[in-house]
């Protein structure tokens, strides 16, 4: 019977991040073929790791920092192969200016802030925005039409960015990506020809998280009622911790079976992923291999699921 590990990805320009239970690393493909690896220790508090529904909106958090600072890291290696030592931008000449040696951590906090600014604007607010402009004067109806039109924008949104040439190459290291992970938890060495039998699909990927909180917000939200306009986005935005947090442990709980409820609640990620994954090279598996075998941990078993 195959395990189960906590160990999970993010697909990256031309690279991946790899976040075991105790380090996080990153292997890019430069341009000269050479494959950089990156790995610290991570700073996770454990206590809030294991408080229910907290520890959903703590990891959500802390992974999106995480990985905003794993893009910014390989898109540097690549520019800097491509493009050589230039000159640093104006802007970033002012932030060395304004904040000196934090000025890299200021940069990955701000783009944390607009990340959940634009997905909660997108995939929250617009869905409320749009459902309130057609007058069924039924508060079940309303709530109805708000989730499919934030399921309908979500996939429209998935679509399209998957027609990006270079989203094309990142959906390729997300397939080398859970293909090293299936590897891994069949008790498969680590190898480029073993992990290229598996399928670039994974029931625990965080495709699956989302279409879950898609689902989650449309029945926490439901209980709400239907207000005004502005009421209507206030509630919404209060909620989302809610809604984050109860996510988390429903794909928690999916994730730790394979019964008949981690089947229907993993169905439609695994759909999703015909569009966000992508049969990869076996240079892509290298560095999926590379970036997971520095982070199993030394003690078995501490990464279970």
């Amino acid at each position: 019977m195959a395990k189960k590990t906590s160990i999970g990805g993010m697909a990256l320009l031309e690279g991946i991040m790899m976040i075991g239970p105790e380090k996080k690393s990153v292997a890019v493909r430069k341009p000269d073929g050479e494959i950089d690896i990156k790995t610290e220790p991570l700073a996770h508090n454990k206590k809030i790791r294991k408080i229910p529904l907290v520890r959903g909106v703590y990891g959500i958090f802390t992974q999106m920092v995480y990985g905003i600072k794993s893009l910014m890291h390989a898109a540097s290696l690549i520019e800097t192969e491509e493009d050589g030592d230039g000159e640093p931008s104006k802007f970033e000449k002012w932030m060395d200016k304004k904040f000196g040696d934090k000025a890299f951590n200021v940069m990955i906090y701000f783009s944390v802030v607009i990340a959940l600014f634009f997905s909660v604007g997108l995939f929250i607010l617009l869905p409320n925005l749009l459902a309130g402009l057609v007058p069924t004067g039924s508060v079940i109806l309303n709530n109805l039409i708000e989730g499919v039109l934030r399921i309908g924008i979500f996939f429209t949104y998935i679509v399209l960015v998957s027609k990006m040439k270079d989203i094309k190459r990142v959906w390729m290291y997300h397939g080398a990506e859970h293909k090293t992970i299936s590897c891994y938890e069949n008790g498969e060495e680590l190898t480029v020809e073993n992990a290229r039998k598996y399928t670039t699909k994974h029931k625990r990927c965080g495709t699956s998280f989302l279409f879950i909180v898609l689902v989650v917000s449309v029945l926490v939200f439901s209980f709400t009622g239907w207000n005004s306009m502005l009421l209507n986005l206030v509630i919404r935005l209060l909620l989302i911790p809610v809604v984050a947090g109860i996510s988390y442990e429903i794909i928690k709980i999916a994730g730790a079976s394979d019964g008949l409820f981690s089947k229907v609640a993993s169905a439609p990620g695994l759909f999703f992923q015909r569009f966000t994954t992508k049969e990869p090279d076996d240079g892509m598996l290298e560095v999926a291999i590379a970036a997971f075998k520095e982070v199993i941990p030394e003690e078995e078993g501490s990464d279970k699921w």
